[in-house]
């Protein structure tokens, strides 16, 4: 009910500003020891029946928060009293960069979406770093995705890719390349067989030479069955850890709320949940690889269904601004229900 009420006040606001403007508030009373305490019982469950041992990091529950969410490792002391067991900042670039002109980001309410084209707007490897730094929480798992600057072109992408894992290696608990937003020119491209063992390959051997993190790959829900199988040939070739499944959608058929107005972009929310599902069923006919399951959780039961289909963790993020803060607790509390 409470929610309800605030939701309404957000949603008047530019969804950039309102996104601000709760990180102020939440900051604020986290930087109380009484607030701290009052969030961590409000939204926090404790039960080792949650904890999850993946790739050797020890999670204390299987539902994160994801990328893009905090660009800027900003929230990394505010997430853990909020009931995730885990999140990804990002993506991080090398450089600095705006992203694209504003308005890039839209409510599309009939819809329980979001459409984005933030395009990879942060604040630069250096700062990010220096925020990582400040981290208070070290048994709380902290992922670093990263990707490239839009001026660096795709047959050097390996370079900045290279440097952001190389740079934020200490800090950071495991990595994921991202290769699948829609929102920087090209990217996606990086997908092709050719084009993806030409990434891989030279952050794979930097990876291991640094000490062999778990490395995961985010794919893209658009992917053809043939494109999906090449990408899963070259992350066996490569011992890729991990995948990501699945980043946003361009596919914006059957939206109510879609006007041309917003221009391009990639949909999130509600409509993503039965192709990124998809996904999740058949990369797990062809592999055991560990999987983070994303898109399209907008209440606990879904994130439930992401599990049976074979999904070890979940993460969240427009379920988060349409449900409300209680997800991760209530995502959770059914969990333990099935367990």
């Amino acid at each position: 009910m409470l929610y309800r009420l605030i939701k309404s006040y957000l949603f008047q606001l530019e969804p950039e500003i309102a996104h601000e403007k709760t990180f102020q508030i939440i900051n604020q009373i986290s930087n109380s020891y009484l607030g701290k305490n009052i969030l961590k019982s409000l939204f926090c469950i404790e039960n080792s029946k949650l904890h999850q041992n993946i790739l050797g990091l020890q999670f204390k529950n299987p539902v994160g928060m994801a990328a893009g969410f905090d660009k800027n490792a900003e929230w990394i002391n505010i997430l853990p009293l909020l009931g995730f067991g885990f999140m990804e900042i990002g993506t991080v670039t090398p450089l600095p960069q705006e992203g694209n002109p504003k308005p890039r980001l839209f409510r599309l309410t009939q819809d329980f979406a979001l459409l984005n084209r933030m395009g990879f707007n942060n604040k630069g490897m250096e700062l990010v770093k220096k925020n990582l730094q400040k981290r208070k929480y070290n048994d709380f798992i902290i992922g670093v995705n990263i990707g490239k600057n839009k001026v660096t072109p795709n047959e050097n992408a390996h370079d900045d890719y290279c440097k952001c894992l190389e740079f934020l290696y200490a800090e950071g608990d495991y990595f994921v390349m991202n290769i699948s937003s829609p929102n920087t020119p090209g990217l996606r491209d990086l997908q092709q067989k050719d084009a993806l063992k030409n990434l891989i390959e030279p952050v794979q051997n930097l990876n291991k030479k640094l000490g062999d993190k778990p490395l995961f790959i985010k794919i893209a829900p658009d992917l053809t069955d043939q494109n999906l199988n090449d990408l899963l040939e070259v992350v066996e070739e490569y011992q890729i850890d991990g995948l990501v499944a699945t980043n946003t959608t361009v596919n914006k058929e059957n939206l109510m709320s879609y006007i041309q107005e917003m221009g391009e972009g990639g949909i999130s929310g509600r409509p993503v949940k039965k192709i990124a599902n998809e996904f999740i069923q058949k990369i797990r006919q062809n592999s055991s690889i560990p999987l983070i399951g994303v898109g399209g959780i907008m209440e606990p039961k879904d994130a439930i269904q992401k599990f049976h289909l074979g999904a070890n963790l979940v993460q969240i993020y427009s379920g988060y601004v349409y449900y409300g803060p209680s997800l991760p607790k209530d995502i959770c509390k059914e969990y333990l229900l099935e367990k």
